[in-house]
Parts: structure tokens; sequence; C-alpha cells
């Protein structure tokens, strides 16, 4: 059996990387920092291995400081980071210490909230994705639903690139929309280079959002398969959901149905594969 990981988790200090979208009055369950000791201790209280630290700002600072992490401790399997796409991606790389370059397994920038609504869509977006392909690095897309036709283009467009989509692509919170979310998932997953985490849903477990989250797994497993699905937390902002715990044992269910290998797969083989753990 493959180590178990978790594909998707968040790190910061706030003295540094600061997080102004957190609301005190909302969001009372992650107002602080979360470092590699709270880490450490979630994954053994989730009963996984090691985590994929992802970017949170669009800060190559912030990035820095990940893969030093990553560097340092065992716990942590990689580091999705963020560089300018816009640049020049290859000096940027070049620019990052060779002992650390190593824990960069991927990129992201925050499309979701970039006020470009169309950035994946920019000539020179296209370079840069060009060149993270050609650095054996993957791309994150975390999007909003009615972004997602964009993700598939982007993603036939680079069919040499792996890209990963981030929270099953921002599944809307009302029913109405559920239609088109699901074709967009099912265009991005007919390119055969696009994966998917089963993260950032923790919230709809309860029911209370009018979303029927069974509908949303089952989707998801119907459009990509075991093979291209991964675990994620989405920790800590799974917190301000039903929690870590909640939703490690909802997907625990939701693959009882598999085989002993397509579990693995989505616990952590294809987290490796995917990322590429096993070469850096």
């Amino acid at each position: 059996m493959s180590d178990t990981i978790d594909a998707h988790v968040h790190l910061w200090n706030r003295a540094t990387d600061p997080q102004p979208w957190i609301d005190p009055s909302t969001m009372q369950a992650i107002d602080r920092d979360f470092i590699a000791s709270d880490l450490r201790s979630m994954i053994a209280e989730t009963g996984v291995d090691r985590a994929i630290v992802v970017q949170s700002s669009n800060s190559a600072g912030e990035t820095t400081r990940l893969l030093q992490l990553a560097a340092d401790d065992d716990a942590v399997a990689g580091v999705v980071g963020w560089i300018d796409l816009t640049l020049d991606v290859a000096e940027q790389l070049e620019s990052i210490p060779e002992p650390l370059r190593r824990t960069l397994v991927g990129v992201r920038h925050l499309v979701h909230i970039d006020p470009d609504e169309n950035w994946l869509e920019r000539d020179e977006v296209d370079r840069g994705l060009d060149a993270l392909g050609a650095a054996n690095l993957s791309f994150d897309l975390v999007v909003r639903w009615w972004q997602l036709e964009s993700a598939a283009r982007i993603a036939a467009r680079h069919p040499d690139l792996t890209f990963v989509l981030d929270h099953l692509g921002g599944v809307p919170d009302d029913a109405d929309h559920l239609s088109r979310w699901e074709a967009g998932l099912r265009a991005v997953a007919a390119q055969p280079n696009a994966s998917a985490k089963l993260s950032g849903v923790s919230a709809f477990i309860d029911g209370e959002a009018g979303v029927d989250l069974a509908r949303v797994v089952d989707t998801a497993f119907d459009s990509f398969g075991p093979s291209r699905l991964m675990y994620g937390s989405d920790w800590p902002l799974s917190q301000l959901g039903a929690g870590v715990l909640a939703w490690r044992s909802y997907v625990q269910d939701a693959l009882a149905g598999v085989t002993g290998d397509e579990r693995d797969a989505v616990l952590g083989a294809n987290a490796a594969r995917l990322y590429r753990l096993d070469s850096r």
C-alpha cells in the first residue's frame, strides 16, 4: 500500500503572509496562524502520512517560505506554489535554490478571485503554461463553476501539461446551477490530462446549503473515475464546514464500493503520480 496523502492543505503565518479574506466574525475557526506543528497534528488525527501544501496568496515570498518548510519537514510531501505565469517562467524557477526547487510540485494562480475573469485565456498565460509543462510541473486550477468551460479549453490547448482541478471546480451553493456545474466538470474531465481533488465541499455534508453532496461526489467519480481523483481536506478551511474529520469519514464511506487499489489511488497513489513525488 502506498502512502496516504492529503492533496490539499494550507499553512499561513499572517505576520509574513497576511490573509485579509479571513473575516474574524464569520470565520473564527480559522482566524489564527496555522503552522507545521498544526499540520502534523491534523494528519495524525486523520490518519494520513503526508500532505501537499498549497499556496494561499499570489506571492513569491510565500512560495519560498513554503518550499523551505517542505525541505525541513517530512510531513510535507510537496508544495503547489505561485509564480507569475505572465513573465519568464524559466527565469523565475531558476531563481529558486535547487534544494527548494525539488519540493515544488506544481503551480497555482488564484484565478477565481483574479480581477480579470478571463485570466486563463491570456496569451502570456498560454506561454507560461507551456513553460510549466517543460519544467515537469503541474498546474492547479482554482476556478468558479462558471469558469469551468474556460478551464476545459485551456487544458485542451496544453495536452502535455497536467492540470489538477481544485475543489471540484467550485461547486455552486444553490441547486439551480448544479446542472451547469456538472456540464463544466464533465468538459474538464473529457481532457485526459486533467484530474480533480475531492476537496472544498465539506460545507455541504449537513445538507443545509441545499446541495446534494452525494450527487456532487457521484458526478465526480462518474466524470473522472478513481484513477484521476485525489483526496484533499482543504484544511484548515474545512473547519468552516463540517470539519476535517467529517470530510475524511465521508470520503472513506464514498470509497466503500471501489476496489482496494482504487481506494489506495484516491487516498494517495494518484497524488504521488500526478505530482511526480517519486521523481523529486
